[in-house]
């Protein structure tokens, strides 16, 4: 599903500011494949999520997304095929537009049909967008009428997950999106993900911090290091993996100790 040959990108090249964000990654994500990615801040993560939705053009390499070359792709015709959640429950939606309204941009926006955005939403789409709403057990269903600045974070985050998802993406990308909510809240919109990805078979790389649900969700776990993919595991070898063998294997190749409190404090 998607195919990413030998990507870099340098931000500010000759100049003090130069940064090597990524530095010939490789990456091949099989139709179905849920993959968590786990590095320290400046380890290429988000940049890499970057250059798969076409926030930037890469430097080198090439990026293919179910057989197609979307390397040098507008961002806006990535965005009909791929899903992106943020850390920020704020991005993703329109504050000052309804629930309703949100919905429907995104639906209208996913749609394989080319003319879709230009179509008006009908009683029908409402009462779909209702019963979709249903599922998150928040009462949103009741509130379609409401600004989504009146919600809170993690209704937001939980919106924008629907929204991403309404029409299934190629690809999922879910940047530590639980990470800014409170425990309970980041527990039930990290299990409404889980029951929508196994459901739809949805390919997903989610980012976290957390280094037991690197090994737990999904079926693939990768360490990112100065802008490189530095481990790759899965099957016998990832099921039989502690978080000690995890450190120990980003030691070994990355030639040093993770030292990011906050991946560590997760141990």
């Amino acid at each position: 599903m998607l195919d990413i040959y030998s990507i870099s990108k340098t931000f500010n090249p000759g100049t003090v500011n130069q940064k090597k964000a990524l530095q010939n990654v490789t990456l091949h994500l099989k139709d179905g494949d849920f993959a968590t990615i786990i590095g320290s801040n400046g380890a290429g993560k988000s940049t890499l999520f970057n250059a798969i939705t076409g926030s930037f053009f890469v430097d080198e390499g090439q990026i293919f997304l179910d057989g197609e070359n979307i390397t040098y792709q507008k961002e806006y015709v990535r965005s009909r095929v791929i899903g992106h959640l943020f850390q920020d429950p704020l991005k993703g939606t329109a504050p000052h537009m309804t629930i309703e309204e949100n919905i429907a941009l995104a639906y209208l926006r996913a749609s394989r049909n080319r003319h879709a955005f230009f179509s008006h939403i009908n009683a029908a789409d409402k009462k779909r967008f209702q019963e979709y709403l249903s599922l998150l057990n928040m009462g949103l269903e009741d509130r379609m009428k409401q600004p989504v600045g009146l919600l809170s974070g993690g209704q937001r985050q939980a919106l924008t997950l629907l929204m991403a998802t309404m029409v299934t993406p190629k690809i999922l990308l879910l940047d530590e999106h639980t990470a800014a909510l409170d425990p309970a809240t980041a527990e039930q919109v990290l299990k409404l993900t889980k029951d929508i990805i196994e459901e739809r078979n949805i390919t997903c790389l989610m980012v976290t911090h957390n280094m037991h649900q690197a090994l737990e969700l999904g079926n693939r776990t990768l360490m990112m290091d100065s802008g490189n993919i530095i481990l790759d595991v899965s099957g016998k070898e990832r099921e039989n993996m502690t978080v000690d063998d995890l450190l120990e294997q980003f030691k070994e190749n990355a030639g040093k100790q993770l030292d990011n409190d906050r991946i560590l404090m997760s141990k």
